[in-house]
């Protein structure tokens, strides 16, 4: 696959995300999906870069509650996902967890968690384990800029540093900690330098071009499985929703939005590919194409058999 087949497959599995994210939104707004859902629109170049630098038969995802976009770039069909948040017996996880809590090991996405900062332990312990088992497994922890402050967090990039473990830290730096701009939470909002602390090598990415994140991933990868351990990458993007839904964005500055979806990455995208020779028409082409998939998608979910109640308990552990 040359460089423009790359980037061309990077632009479909950008859109199909955004396009499952649109339909996910208007899925809620009509209360057929119910339950806190947070989307991703805007950040979608992180998952599929990251995704075309790991072996997924082996290598492990631990995204945060924001995973809809991991779920699709490691490989879960669109329907699983939107039969998952519909609550019907199809689903990825059978109805059962849901947009914050579903999981599909089979493809390397390792669940959602709605603790914040939660998946940095539980990657850790994964990338340990695949020091006893031979398996060359390398995990990835992914979490929001807020998450970085969070003690779970600095444990495990601690013992993943000291004993030297597979795992790369990605931070989805969106500049928002929920509401609140990340410059107003910490006194230095380059958040890659605390790697320095932790004796790992972190590097600060622009997370809007998925070539430049699956690079990054990639040298963060090969070190890893060469038993150099950790690597903390900052991604920086922004993402063109609300932090959840419902979230009138009220503290974002007026103009912002306007900014950001002049750069968001199927847009800096979508221009380097007419650089490169592709026309408009073949554009306009792939939308519709990936529109009309999820809409499929959508439709065979609804027809579904929703998931039985009479079973909320199995696979229940406490």
């Amino acid at each position: 696959m040359n460089d423009n087949e790359k980037l061309w497959d990077h632009l479909t599995r950008m859109r199909r995300i955004r396009a499952l994210e649109e339909k996910i939104a208007q899925l809620r707004a009509e209360n057929q999906i119910v339950g806190s859902v947070h989307l991703c629109n805007g950040q979608e170049a992180i998952y599929v870069g990251a995704c075309a630098a790991l072996d997924l038969t082996r290598d492990a995802v631990f995204p945060t509650y924001r995973g809809h976009g991991w779920a699709v770039a490691c490989g879960v069909p669109p329907r699983a996902i939107l039969a998952e948040l519909l609550g019907r017996s199809t689903g990825i996880s059978g109805g059962r967890g849901g947009s914050a809590y579903f999981t599909a090991p089979e493809y390397g996405f390792f669940g959602e968690n709605s603790i914040v900062g939660a998946g940095a332990p539980i990657a850790t312990g994964a990338a340990l384990a695949a020091t006893f088992d031979g398996s060359g497994r390398v995990s990835v922890a992914s979490f929001g800029d807020g998450a970085l402050n969070q003690g779970a967090v600095h444990e495990a990039m601690n013992f993943a540093a000291i004993r030297s473990l597979p795992v790369i830290f990605i931070v989805e730096n969106n500049s928002y900690s929920e509401l609140t701009p990340i410059s107003a939470m910490v006194k230095v909002d380059q958040l890659f330098r605390r790697a320095n602390a932790y004796g790992m090598p972190g590097a600060r990415v622009d997370g809007n071009d998925p070539a430049a994140v699956a690079d990054a991933v990639a040298q963060a990868v090969a070190r890893a499985r060469r038993g150099k351990g950790p690597v903390l990458l900052e991604l920086i993007t922004q993402r063109l929703v609300g932090h959840y839904i419902g979230d009138v964005q009220h503290y974002r500055p007026e103009g912002e939005l306007d900014e950001v979806s002049k750069v968001e990455p199927i847009v800096r995208l979508e221009q380097k590919l007419i650089g490169l020779g592709r026309t408009r028409e073949e554009l306009d082409e792939l939308h519709a194409s990936v529109q009309n998939e999820i809409e499929t998608a959508a439709a065979e979910a609804l027809a579904d058999e929703l998931a039985p109640t009479d079973t909320v308990l199995e696979h229940l552990y406490a």
